[in-house]
């Protein structure tokens, strides 16, 4: 069988609240590590979250 196209990649907060979203990405297309501005409901804000590996 072939390897699936995407990967779990876990989103970690920038505010060092510990919060993390878990997403899908296609390391093909998307060859940089992953960005992206969402809610910490921690902080209770919008902060950046940055790409890190699923332990």
């Amino acid at each position: 069988m072939a390897k699936p196209a995407t990967i779990k990649i876990r989103l970690n907060s920038t505010a060092g609240t510990g919060f993390f979203y878990v997403t899908k990405k296609n390391p093909r297309n998307m060859t940089e590590k992953m960005v992206q501005r969402k809610y910490d409901p921690v902080v209770r804000k919008h902060v950046e979250f940055k790409e890190g590996k699923i332990k």
